[in-house]
């Protein structure tokens, strides 16, 4: 069989997740909780499916799903969105990513994607018969040089795809990064997706400059967002994009043959949830914080060089002082001999710089964060 992707192998979260548990070894690769997600969230997924909420829910969403989130859109960005034509519930940010890409870009588009990216872009762009236009973000800050994006610009430029906060690295695009993304791309056909899964992960007083806050920007962008991120639920695979009702009308022609509809117990509850217990999203913030702070405070005494994280509940680390391993070679080492694992960066990059920085996820137990800095401490 002739494949699409032939230089495509398994997925470097898969891998890493996959050491940690053949090694005993704490996980902080993968970026998913150890702790579980609000007890009245979990009531209320019990109540939903003891009530027969088990069949097929619209393939758009569930309406009172859809109605929480024009609400929170509102509330958080100030943007007013149509919940029947702008709000499209879908399996998981990766589905909806995929979706908005399969949706916009056709063969011979170019799409500009910035490095370190998550692994899902540039697969999706290809299977359209796009080409992914990478441009590195700059060290040490991961900031964009929107000098090189105008210069990658071409009559073929279809879409950009901007994620803030980022993973792995954990920057904030800025209020002016917005404003030029606008510019660039006014009076053009261009496109923007904005992977925004991380949207109440801010720190530091910060702000989280959606593409929804930026009238310019929502008239020609796919917001997406996620509910396992924000309700420490990934394992359920919910998330919704947020989109005018031309781009969505096209989103979900795509939507309705990849995965059609998703879980609607969950769907009911989280509507419910959302209704009962706003501030859980605006609580998030802090809450993370406090994650990063212990997770710095517990390596201090350690010989990894700690980077600023601003957002995401990721937390970069130099090794340099430790090792001159390539970062795979130096987190399978980490993993499978000291017992702690992490995501290298190279992965993320089409061409990876000289680089001795690795992804630590700190959205872990107190515990487990202890457990792990002992072993950090001690390299």
């Amino acid at each position: 069989m002739r494949s699409k992707l032939p230089d495509i192998g398994t997925t470097i979260f898969t891998v890493m997740s996959r050491m940690a548990q053949e090694h005993g070894a704490i996980n902080l690769s993968q970026g998913f909780p150890d702790f579980d997600c609000p007890a009245r969230l979990r009531e209320l997924v019990a109540f939903h499916l003891n009530d027969r909420r088990n069949q097929y829910p619209p393939m758009t969403g569930v309406p009172a799903l859809r109605e929480q989130i024009a609400a929170k859109v509102l509330d958080h960005y100030g943007a007013l969105v149509d919940m029947d034509q702008e709000v499209t519930v879908t399996s998981g940010a990766t589905e909806a990513l995929f979706d908005a890409i399969q949706a916009s870009v056709g063969a011979g588009d170019e799409v500009i994607v910035f490095d370190p990216a998550y692994d899902s872009y540039e697969p999706a762009i290809r299977l359209a018969g796009g080409k992914a236009v990478r441009i590195a973000l700059q060290l040490p800050h991961f900031g964009v040089d929107w000098n090189q994006v105008q210069d990658a610009l071409s009559p073929r430029t279809r879409l950009i795809i901007i994620n803030t906060p980022h993973n792995p690295s954990g920057a904030v695009l800025s209020a002016q990064d917005i404003d030029t993304l606008a510019a660039l791309t006014r009076d053009t056909d261009i496109l923007v997706l904005s992977d925004e899964v991380y949207e109440h992960m801010v720190f530091d007083g910060g702000v989280h400059h959606s593409v929804l806050r930026h009238a310019e920007l929502r008239a020609r962008s796919f917001a997406v967002f996620s509910f396992g991120k924000t309700y420490h639920a990934t394992g359920w695979k919910l998330a919704y994009c947020v989109a005018p009702a031309a781009l969505t009308a096209e989103f979900r022609k795509v939507h309705q043959f990849v995965t059609f509809t998703s879980p609607s117990f969950i769907q009911y509850a989280l509507a419910d949830f959302m209704r009962e217990c706003p501030e859980h999203a605006k609580e998030l913030p802090a809450f993370y914080q406090e994650k990063r702070d212990t997770f710095c405070r517990l390596l201090e005494g350690s010989r990894f060089a700690l980077l600023p994280s601003r957002g995401t509940y990721f937390q970069l680390a130099d090794y340099a002082a430790i090792s001159t391993q390539r970062d795979t070679d130096f987190v399978t080492w980490m993993t499978q001999q000291k017992g702690v694992a992490a995501i290298p960066l190279s992965p993320f990059y089409a061409k990876a710089p000289q680089s001795t920085l690795i992804r630590f996820c700190f959205c872990k137990d107190d515990a487990t964060l202890e457990a792990a800095a002992a072993i950090l401490r001690a390299l």
